[in-house]
C-alpha cells in the first residue's frame, strides 16, 4: 500500500513563507531518510534531489503576506492541499506529521491518519520534510541576497538574538510576518487596543460565565474554559448525555452577535474541536454558539450548529 507522507517546514520562523511538503515513495529505496532536523543541511541537500528523483512529491507555499491575512490554520490547510494537488501517483493512506488533519474537510480526510513523530517514523514523512526544509532554505538564502543585513542565509527567519538585533538596527522587510508579536510589537501593532483590551476581555469572561450557568442549568457538566493552543482556541467545552458540546461564545450589548457565526466561523470551530477531540481520546461531539446580550449578561440565544 502507498502512504503519502506530509509535513510543514517554517511554521515559526519571524520571516520567510510556510512550506507543506507532500511525499509518495511507492517501492523508492532511499537511504537516510529521517526527521530533517536531525540532519545536516549538507545531507538534507543531498538526499533531496534524491527524492524528487526517485518519488512523488508537492510542495505547497503560504508567503509571509498572505499568513498574515489568513492565520497559521488557514495558511497551513492551502499549503498542505496545494501540495496534496501535485501528487499524481496512487496512495492508499496519508500520515500528516503532529496531530492535525489539515484535510479534515475534504475528500481525503478519512484516509488521514495523523502521528507524532511521523517525521522521524515514517520514510515518507521523512521525505516530506527534507524537500520541505531544502526548498524553504534555499528560498531564504535567495532573500538574503534582496534584503542583506537580516543573516537570513543563517537562521532562516527563525527567531535568533541576531535576528532580533537586524530588526532593531533595519526594521522590518517585506518578508517578515507581521502578525507575529515581535514584528508587530516593532511596527507599534500591539499599542493601539492595550487601552480596550482589558475591559473587552472583562466582557468576554461575563458573557462565558453566563453561557457557563446556562448550560449547567440545563444539564450540562463544563470541562474546560477557554481550551486554547497556539492554533486554535474553544471557548467552553461541556459534556451533555455523554456528547461534547464545543460551544463559541457571542457578547453584543444589543444582540445580533450569532451574525458573527459564518461558514469560515463554523469551520474554526470544527478544527478546534477536532483538535481537542484528537488530544483527549474523540467521541461523539457537536458545535453551538451562544448569544449573550445587554448590561445584565443574559444568555438570548443558544443554537446547535451540528
Amino acid at each position: 500500500m502507498a502512504i503519502l507522507g506530509i509535513d510543514e517546514v517554517g511554521r515559526g520562523p519571524w520571516a520567510g513563507p510556510l512550506v507543506v511538503g507532500a511525499c509518495v515513495l511507492g517501492n523508492a529505496q532511499i537511504d537516510g531518510l529521517t526527521d530533517s532536523k536531525k540532519l545536516t543541511a549538507k545531507k538534507r541537500e543531498a538526499l533531496a534531489p534524491i527524492i524528487h528523483k526517485k518519488a512523488a512529491v508537492g510542495l505547497g507555499w503560504v508567503s509571509a503576506e498572505e499568513l498574515d491575512k489568513i492565520g497559521m490554520t488557514a495558511a497551513l490547510c492551502k499549503a498542505c492541499r496545494e501540495a496534496v494537488k501535485q501528487i499524481h501517483v496512487p496512495f492508499h493512506e496519508i500520515i500528516i506529521d503532529g496531530t492535525i488533519n489539515f484535510l479534515h474537510d475534504t475528500p481525503l480526510a478519512s484516509h488521514v491518519q495523523v502521528l507524532t513523530k511521523a517525521d522521524l517514523l515514517v520514510p515518507e514523512v521523512s521525505a516530506a520534510s527534507i524537500v520541505a526544509k531544502v526548498a524553504r532554505d534555499n528560498y531564504m538564502y535567495k532573500i538574503a541576497e534582496r534584503y542583506p543585513g537580516y543573516s537570513f542565509e543563517k537562521h532562516v527567519g527563525y527567531g535568533t538574538a541576531a535576528h532580533r538585533r537586524a530588526l532593531e538596527e533595519l526594521g522590518v522587510c517585506p518578508e517578515h510576518r507581521k502578525s507575529f508579536k515581535p514584528i508587530a510589537a516593532l511596527l507599534g501593532a500591539d499599542i493601539a487596543p492595550r487601552k480596550s483590551a482589558h475591559s473587552t476581555k472583562a466582557r468576554g469572561d461575563k458573557g462565558e460565565d453566563a453561557v457557563c450557568k446556562y448550560l449547567v442549568k440545563n444539564g450540562h457538566v463544563i470541562l474546560a474554559r477557554n481550551w486554547k493552543n497556539k492554533f486554535c482556541e474553544i471557548d467552553i467545552v461541556s459534556k451533555f448525555n455523554g456528547v461534547l458540546c464545543f460551544t463559541e461564545v457571542k457578547y453584543r450589548k444589543a444582540g445580533g452577535g450569532l451574525d458573527a457565526i459564518d461558514k469560515t466561523k463554523v469551520k474554526q470551530m470544527r478544527f478546534a474541536a477536532e483538535f481537542y477531540l484528537a488530544k483527549n481520546g474523540g467521541g461523539a461531539a457537536i458545535l453551538a454558539a451562544a448569544e449573550v446580550s445587554g448590561s445584565n449578561y443574559e444568555v438570548t440565544d443558544f443554537l446547535v450548529l451540528q
